[in-house]
């Protein structure tokens, strides 16, 4: 059985626009130790992450004491959310769930946010098998993961895991099917999205 710790980034600064470079906030910083205490103590033999650096900072602490590399992996990144520009996020995320293929000018529909996120996993079920992984992820980038694996994952579910930072859910597989789900960690942070004009 491979043990998958899908790692919900902790609180990243809004304040800082560009979408790869945005950094975690004092207490984003100070919540990674919880993730790293418990990614330790699950015995976690491998991290991927996205490549936005708030997801590789998440577990950058597990990687510190780990001794482990962080493993950047581009089609775990985050939706690109293109043109939207501040407007009512929770009325264009809305927008998306509703039909999977909905995307603005230069961004992307969540159907092709989960079928990169799927593709990437399924490389790390492959190589990893039967070990205890950790991926570094975001937000929407996980709900679509879990909406593959359970299409009950909806846009409530999705509205009720923003406001966690950081989150952790394990999922377990036999090969490269879904077994078992249980959340192992959860940081309520308010979300904040920057605001158009900001």
């Amino acid at each position: 059985m491979t043990e998958v710790y899908f790692v919900r980034h902790a609180q990243s600064d809004h304040s800082v626009r560009d979408d790869r470079t945005r950094p975690l906030t004092d207490e984003g910083k100070n919540d990674t130790r919880a993730v790293a205490d418990l990614l330790k103590s699950r015995g976690v033999e491998f991290i991927a992450s996205s490549p936005y650096i708030r997801a590789i900072d998440t577990v950058g602490l597990y990687s510190l004491c780990s001794g482990l590399d962080v493993n950047i992996y581009e089609d775990l990144r985050e939706r690109n959310a293109g043109g939207w520009q501040g407007e009512n996020f929770f009325e264009f995320m809305e927008k998306q769930w509703m039909d999977f293929d909905y995307h603005i000018e230069d961004g992307e529909s969540l159907r092709e946010v989960q079928n990169r996120n799927i593709r990437a996993l399924k490389r790390l079920l492959s190589e990893h098998n039967d070990e205890n992984i950790a991926i570094a992820t975001h937000g929407t980038a996980l709900s679509t993961i879990l909406n593959y694996y359970y299409p009950e994952f909806d846009f409530k579910c999705f509205k009720k895991i923003v406001n966690f930072m950081p989150f952790i859910i394990r999922l377990d597989f036999e090969g490269e099917s879904c077994i078992n789900s249980q959340v192992e960690l959860v940081i309520h942070k308010e979300f904040k999205p920057r605001q158009k004009g900001n």
